[in-house]
């Protein structure tokens, strides 16, 4: 009885340690169980991918409204920029065309002349003498050329009645010629000598403003000793380089503008008036002669101009943002947004703008029509999308908490 009395609590205890053991083991089992739940829920509650048609788990891809474009019309130009020194198209260097001492000068730098008008005179002293000379022999000429033609007319009367001979006539006649001739001569040189003293006084050959003073008065002066520098500004020219490869694109006639250091945004106008026909040495650039009106002479020579010559320019068409276009084995098109829907839509394209920010739809697209503009890759045809409002300008966002 005593010895069952022991082996009863000793089976007892472990029969306990064993639940124990067995409630641990139970315990291990639920906490790893509730590790791979916790993962596996972990799992589902990450992102879902974008699917290969650009559908989410959530409904449509929502766009800012920045991301989509509008096709508008626009006048898209080509142009060749330009840039060159102004210079007065018609310019001359008033000359002394006879010797002598320059009396007085009456204009200086800066002074407008209209043509004709007397700008120097130089001592006639001399010049007068010689005229003085021609005039005495011019008249000693028509003197002699009365005598001699008094005795031919003489001899032929004789002649006539047989009272002279032919020879004696003839002498007679031949007299007269020469003394005819001697008085053409006379006049030639006297008419030279009135030349000499009319260019004793300077005039101006062409209206415009003395741009330099070269002599002063109380010099001895030669003949073509430059007096004076004269230039119409009226006219002036740009010449300007110009690439060789864009030369068949070049017209006589094609209006450029340009802007001037000085005069802020004012913009001058050019024409395309000549085309050099040799490229050039150095830089194999051909040059471009336009003229431009200065009637205002608001413009003066030697400054430089800056602007571009429109080479090609289109009536409003279709345009588009260039980030708008893609390719796909060779094919040029455009994603439209069609109710809701990004539709692949083939374009043809036409001109770009100079900044590369806009080019021309030839066909495929019609104004009005919404296109992607932003480069997103995951984004595919077929994919469905919502645009998000435009914020109001001048719109701020309100504070988290603070109701507007």
């Amino acid at each position: 009885m005593s010895a069952m009395t022991h082996s009863g609590p000793v089976n007892g205890v472990r029969s306990f340690g064993t639940i124990w053991k067995i409630v641990a083991a139970l315990a291990v089992i639920a906490a790893l169980g509730g590790g791979l739940v916790l993962l596996q829920s972990g799992d589902t509650a990450a992102p879902a991918a974008v699917a290969k048609d650009g559908k989410t788990p959530t409904g449509p891809r929502e766009l800012a409204a920045a991301d989509v474009a509008t096709v508008e019309l626009r006048t898209l130009a080509r142009a060749l920029p330009l840039s060159g020194s102004l210079t007065p198209l018609v310019q001359t260097t008033v000359k002394a065309k006879v010797s002598g001492e320059l009396l007085e000068m009456t204009v200086r730098e800066g002074q407008a002349v209209t043509k004709g008008q007397v700008l120097a005179r130089i001592d006639i002293k001399n010049l007068g003498a010689q005229l003085d000379s021609q005039r005495a022999a011019l008249e000693k000429a028509r003197a002699d050329l009365s005598l001699a033609k008094i005795n031919r007319d003489n001899n032929a009367a004789m002649l006539k009645e047989k009272f002279i001979s032919q020879n004696a006539y003839d002498s007679a006649a031949s007299t007269y010629e020469a003394a005819a001739a001697s008085v053409r001569v006379a006049e030639a040189q006297a008419r030279l000598a009135q030349i000499g003293v009319e260019d004793a006084v300077v005039r101006a050959p062409i209206a415009g403003i003395v741009s330099q003073r070269m002599a002063q008065p109380g010099e001895k002066v030669s003949s073509d000793l430059p007096l004076l520098a004269i230039v119409d500004l009226t006219k002036l020219e740009l010449e300007a380089p110009a690439p060789a490869s864009e030369i068949p694109s070049v017209r006589i006639g094609q209006v450029g503008q340009f802007k001037v250091g000085g005069y802020g945004d004012r913009v001058f106008e050019a024409k395309v008036e000549r085309i050099n026909p040799a490229t050039d040495a150095g830089t194999r650039s051909i040059k471009l002669y336009l003229s431009v009106d200065n009637s205002d002479g608001a413009l003066r020579g030697g400054m430089f101009a800056q602007g571009e010559l429109v080479l090609d320019k289109t009536a409003p068409a279709p345009t588009v943002p260039t980030s708008a276009i893609r390719s796909d084995a060779g094919v040029t098109y455009v994603l439209v947004v069609d109710n809701g829907k990004l539709v692949r839509r083939t374009v043809t394209l036409g001109l770009k703008t100079d900044d590369n920010s806009y080019v021309e739809v030839v066909d495929g697209l019609s104004v009005g029509t919404q296109v992607l503009s932003a480069k997103i890759d995951t984004l595919l045809p077929g994919a469905e999308i919502t645009i998000a409002k435009a914020a109001e300008p001048g719109a701020a966002t309100a504070p988290a908490g603070v109701q507007k």
